[in-house]
């Protein structure tokens, strides 16, 4: 059979055509990256001369255009410029970047009003389109060309009449411009706009607004806001909310009162404002807030939990009040009776039940009483799993206080393995890593411990690390196995309350070992039991020789703070802690408990006015 000589000429062109693009497609490939090499190494003219043959052919634009634009810049070749992006306009006339680049051409040249022109009529065409736009105010930010993005996305909230359009994106390019009221401006049109997004703008604000005057300049506004409107429940949330951040929580109690009796609402709001404050150890403005909530709420859902938190915020003042008086802790106990008798023994008032429980075993040395009141709270039906791991570890710890260590670690064991990867769970493993401790098994103190840093929540989470350090400081060198355990053992003996004894070791081992690694760790105890004993004068002369002789160490600003915090709550000397605090926050700007330093110097100086 006789082959068509037709048919096999044509195919020998169509494979010909094939091979000859493939090669110019190489080789273009070729002169690109040997342009781009010439150009990383800054010899811009080789690299200029092969982009202009390579931007002859549309194809290659895409791979070439940044750095071969960029040379026309720098070299101040304007007009080839010019000529190289008219041409990219007519080839690619959807592609926005190459219109915005022409503008960039006389922006370089300094013609900065034939620039402001250009972008004006650009701006005014694209208007209409939202994707062109959104492309050309991003390429705008690219080029940092941030004035220009805002007039497009402006633009187009005026031409699709639409006041809250583009607000994210307008409040991204505030941040960047640093015009941090702008900012929040449009962030409160997109959540008006969209209220349900709320706790996103909180966290963007929360990362954005880090200084004092930040939040004061926010709380201003919020107050101009909610005057003229009055019945905005975002702008109610947010004075709310900027009080919180400001550690005011006075503060976000009366707006969260005013909230709630202009809604009428059921108290949520204020209840969650005292859970923080109690949270954040104000406990005087705790204790107000559940008062309240106790008085005007008796019927509502939330009195039962109102009244409980109001009995706990006490008890946290008695217990930070030193020394502490064991006959309100007494009171105390009997307050927690009288509201289970009231309410009944139910998974409602089991918390109150691990309260009362508590104070039994921790400060009225009744530990049979709560070792039954905690046997009681784990046979509750419906108690949740979680509170019976709670009820497991304080049985735990109260078996410790007896010196039954092994059945203090067979519950800490059991709440480990029942409730692993949780945060109760970690709390289980950091409590067995304690009691390692204690018995003088560092080994397997720091295996337990190790798991810790990584896999938990930030508290235990430095808990863990300030134990590990400790041990690794401490154990390994000449005879600090032997002294390691013995500080071990006086730790052992505070948590068992036996004041007295652990002070009197401690100060054997202060004069018997002068200068030895654990110094400031026993200094920090020595303060702490004789902060805890009422003798304040003794606690701050030792926190003083912290910071004389260890600043730099782990104690400093917590002996720093301490000091403040001592003069302020213990000695009620205004001055003195105030000038405390602001120096502070001087020393340590960085430190943990700046915050609460400078909400501490604002109130003593008058700024919240309850």
């Amino acid at each position: 059979m006789l082959k068509n000589p037709c048919k096999q000429k044509s195919i020998f062109i169509f494979l010909l055509t094939l091979f000859c693009g493939f090669s110019i497609v190489a080789q273009d490939l070729s002169d690109i990256n040997l342009a781009n090499e010439y150009y990383t190494m800054g010899e811009l003219e080789k690299a200029k001369e092969i982009y202009e043959k390579l931007s002859k052919n549309s194809r290659n634009i895409a791979l070439i255009h940044k750095n071969y634009f960029e040379i026309l810049l720098s070299t101040n070749d304007f007009k080839s410029a010019e000529k190289y992006i008219d041409k990219n306009i007519r080839d690619f006339p959807d592609n926005v970047f190459y219109v915005v680049d022409k503008g960039i051409i006389y922006g370089r040249q300094g013609e900065l009003k034939k620039e402001n022109e250009y972008y004006d009529k650009l701006i005014n065409e694209i208007g209409g389109d939202e994707r062109k736009l959104r492309l050309t105010a991003q390429y705008f930010i690219r080029n940092q060309k941030l004035e220009y993005a805002v007039q497009s996305y402006e633009a187009g909230r005026l031409v699709q009449k639409d006041p809250y359009l583009y607000a994210v994106e307008l409040a991204t390019v505030y941040r960047l411009l640093n015009e941090k009221d702008k900012m929040v401006r449009e962030y409160l049109n997109f959540v008006n706009r969209s209220p349900n997004n709320l706790p996103y703008v909180k966290n963007v604000l929360q990362n954005f607004l880090t200084e004092e005057e930040d939040l004061g300049s926010f709380e201003n506004m919020m107050y101009d806001l909610i005057q003229k409107e009055p019945e905005n429940e975002v702008y109610a949330e947010l004075i709310i909310w900027v009080n919180i951040q400001q550690r005011n929580f006075y503060g976000a109690f009366l707006q969260a009162r005013a909230y709630d009796l202009k809604t009428g609402k059921d108290g949520n709001k204020i209840l969650e404002v005292g859970m923080i404050a109690l949270e954040n150890k104000d406990y005087d403005s705790a204790l107000d807030i559940f008062d309240y909530l106790t008085k005007h709420y008796k019927q509502a859902y939330i009195y039962p939990i109102a009244k409980r938190y109001k009995i706990n915020s006490r008890e946290e003042l008695v217990k930070n009040t030193f020394p502490v008086d064991v006959k309100e802790i007494r009171i105390l106990a009997n307050d927690y009776a009288q509201l289970v008798h009231e309410l009944g023994i139910n998974s409602r008032t089991a918390e109150a039940l691990l309260s009362k429980a508590r104070l039994h075993a921790f400060y009225l040395d009744e530990q049979d009483s709560a070792i039954e009141i905690l046997n009681t709270i784990i046979s509750i039906p419906r108690v949740s799993p979680e509170l019976q791991a709670r009820c497991k570890l304080d049985l735990g710890d109260i078996y410790l206080l007896s010196g039954e260590h092994w059945e203090s670690a067979l519950l800490y064991a059991q709440v480990e393995k029942s409730r692993k990867e949780t945060p109760i769970g970690y709390e289980a493993k950091l409590r067995s890593a304690k009691l390692s401790y204690f018995k003088g098994d560092f080994v397997l103190a720091q295996e337990h411990l190790d798991v810790l840093k990584e896999a938990t929540t930030r508290e235990i989470s430095n808990d863990a690390i300030h134990l590990s350090l400790l041990i690794k400081d401490n154990v390994g060198l000449d005879t600090s196995d032997f002294l390691m355990r013995k500080y071990a053992n006086i730790e052992l003996m505070l948590f068992q309350n036996k004041k007295l004894e652990a002070l009197d070791s401690l100060n054997r081992m202060f004069q018997e070992y002068k200068g030895a690694r654990l110094t400031d760790e026993i200094l920090w105890l020595q303060s702490k039991i004789y902060m805890e004993m009422g003798e304040f004068e003794k606690a701050i002369q030792l926190l003083e020789i912290i910071l004389s002789d260890y600043p730099d160490d782990i104690f400093g600003d917590d002996a720093f703070f301490r000091i403040a915090e001592i003069y302020d709550y213990h000695l009620k000397d205004i001055e003195k802690s105030k000038e405390l605090y602001q120096e502070f926050l001087k020393k340590y700007p960085g430190s943990v408990f700046a915050a609460e330093a400078r909400k501490r110097f604002r109130t003593l100086r008058g700024d919240y006015v309850n």
